[in-house]
């Protein structure tokens, strides 16, 4: 059988994400730290443990410069919450971005947001009950 796995992101400050990522419940499933490579990867994820739910691993480069591109091909990560609204005021309290306030989607009636991640990154909030 086979399993999604994770999804890599590379960013730029890894506290800075984590506290990010935290305010949407995820947490740290596990670190590795890479000297020879100069890099770390950080695994996060909603359960208590890597089995059986997609994570996104969080690449920081030690010697990184600039910023990421994100780029015009990347589309966003779709979490689902019992309380949208809810959730977009924590974002914006944390310090984080709100792109997209809580609201139906378009000719619809499914309560949707979007924020943004501290390196650009575009998360969809969908309300599921």
């Amino acid at each position: 059988m086979n399993t999604f796995l994770h999804t890599m992101v590379r960013i730029r400050d890894i506290d800075r994400s984590l506290a990010f990522y935290k305010l949407l419940g995820m947490k740290e499933l596990r670190r590795k730290e890479v000297r020879e490579g100069r890099y770390t990867l950080v695994f996060i994820g909603f359960a208590d443990n890597e089995h059986g739910q997609a994570e996104i691993e969080l690449t920081y480069n030690w010697d990184q410069e600039g910023d990421y591109d994100v780029g015009t091909g990347f589309g966003h990560f779709a979490i689902g919450v019992p309380d949208v609204a809810a959730l977009v005021e924590a974002v914006r309290a944390g310090g984080g971005k709100v792109t997209r306030e809580a609201g139906p989607l378009k000719f619809g009636t499914i309560i949707i947001a979007f924020v943004e991640d501290p390196d650009g990154y575009k998360i969809e909030l969908i309300e599921k009950n």
